[in-house]
């Protein structure tokens, strides 16, 4: 462990912080990306590049960080993440056009990418296997308060300011946490001698890029416009290579054995699957405000709340709950709240009934904590020590790339039928598939299971 108890509640604060910055980012920007999209005269599929170019890069690069920070420790490479992610930041808030404010937010996830996985190893390596739904469920409720303030002040901002204040707020809160990280935080010793796997790298950049890029872009210029086709092709590949060299690669990039265990790919599958809800809630939920019912940005933000404060409320309960219980029933519970509440919401926009889609947005912010925190405890639990970092890269990874999908399948629904309401009963069939398969796969004992097999 690399710090004393005092130290460990000051990093799990500092940890919470800058994930809380993210995730206002993400929320916030959702809120303004109709003002964004008219100020920079963007396309509405070059709109949503906006949020996704930021979750393409985050869900390709971060199981590369969770694995560099295995082999040469966490103190610098979370530090030079907080400095990426603080001066691209920066840059977004002053970009003039689509394109420089596209590449700021493709920088910005780069330094994201290390700052998340990181965060996630921190605190695991912090606090032992009786504390450690306690000190997640507790990183979760300091991150979503952010979570909350982010639809209310990116309407704020973008409505009394201006959309670029989202941005140029979060150089303040990463010089906070960088100071915190460099004083209190000193690796532990490592004993590994691995090589970093730059092919498996390579492969889910190029697989995950290209799917991404197909899937939204087709239904702009077409399914069968070649670049598209290829693009689909070529990711679809890429990505099938990728799982085969992985398999036999002996210091694999993501530990693809590790999907053997069924609550371990439960887990993951209910993370991804929360990330894609958040998405068509956030930045769907908050587009349909605005340009079907035409509530300004501040108006839709506050009609966001709902979604959200009660993601706060549950964080510690949900850790309480993992700590007890385990993955198993607070898992499941939460994939019912979030079928449920997103049935509702699509529902209520089919009805045009607020209150409907109100209620829906209630049963969302319950689900969320229930789904992320026991199953990334799961996570955690399942592995040895040595390997956090690349634990938290693969559950981060599934988180990001759920995302990832989740917008640009959101995209092509909308695009494809033109009705918000489709892309939610859309996510909601897609939960109820996840409960469906998380309910054979969770293992019934998994509660008892207090430490990582093969800890060191």
């Amino acid at each position: 462990m690399g710090t004393d108890n005092n130290d460990r509640w000051w990093l799990l604060g500092a940890m919470g912080a800058i994930l809380g910055v993210i995730l206002l980012d993400e929320t916030a920007v959702g809120v303004a990306l109709p003002t964004i999209r008219k100020e920079l005269g963007l396309s509405e599929i070059s709109a949503h590049w906006v949020v996704n170019i930021y979750l393409l890069t985050l869900a390709c690069l971060a199981g590369a960080a969770g694995r560099i920070g295995d082999i040469v420790g966490i103190r610098g490479l979370l530090t030079a993440g907080l400095f990426v992610f603080g001066a691209a930041s920066v840059v977004a808030g002053f970009a003039q056009n689509g394109l420089a404010l596209l590449m700021a937010r493709g920088v910005q996830g780069v330094g994201a990418a290390a700052i998340f996985p990181l965060s996630l190893t921190l605190i695991a390596l912090s606090f032992d296997g009786a504390e450690r739904g306690k000190a997640l469920g507790i990183y979760g409720a300091i991150g979503t308060c952010f979570l909350a303030a982010g639809p209310l002040v990116g309407g704020a901002l973008t409505t009394g300011l201006s959309w670029r204040w989202i941005f140029w707020i979060n150089p303040i809160v990463v010089m906070c946490v960088g100071f915190v990280v460099w004083r209190l935080w000193r690796d532990p010793p490592s004993h590994i001698e691995e090589r970093f796997d730059l092919a498996g790298l390579v492969l889910l950049v190029f697989g995950l890029s290209l799917s991404v890029y197909g899937i939204m872009q087709g239904p702009e210029v077409g399914w069968l416009h070649f670049n598209v086709f290829a693009a689909l092709i070529v990711g679809v590949l890429a990505l099938v290579v990728f799982v085969f060299v992985e398999t036999r690669h002996t210091d694999p990039l993501v530990a693809v054995a590790l999907f053997r265990d069924p609550t371990f790919t439960a887990s993951n599958l209910i993370v991804g699957t929360a990330q894609y809800s958040k998405i068509a809630t956030f930045v769907f939920g908050s587009m349909y405000l605005q340009t079907v019912e035409g509530w300004g940005p501040l108006w839709a933000g506050m009609a966001l709340l709902p979604a959200v404060i009660p993601t706060t409320l549950a964080a510690p309960i949900a850790g309480k709950l993992s700590d007890e219980r385990g993955t198993r029933w607070p898992a499941l519970a939460g994939l019912v709240f979030i079928t449920v509440g997103l049935s509702l919401v699509a529902t209520g926009m089919m009805f045009k009934t607020m209150a409907i889609i109100f209620i829906g947005f209630v049963f969302f912010g319950a689900a969320v904590s229930l789904m992320f925190v026991p199953s990334q405890r799961a996570v955690t639990m399942s592995v040895p020590s040595h390997m956090q970092g690349q634990a938290g890269g693969i559950v981060l990874s599934s988180q990001l790339i759920g995302g990832t999908l989740g917008m640009a399948l959101c995209s092509t629904i909308l695009a494809v039928t033109a009705s918000h309401a489709a892309v939610f009963w859309v996510a909601a069939l897609i939960s109820l598939l996840v409960l469906t398969y998380s309910y054979f796969a969770i293992d019934i004992q998994e509660a008892g299971k207090q430490t990582a097999p093969g800890n060191d």
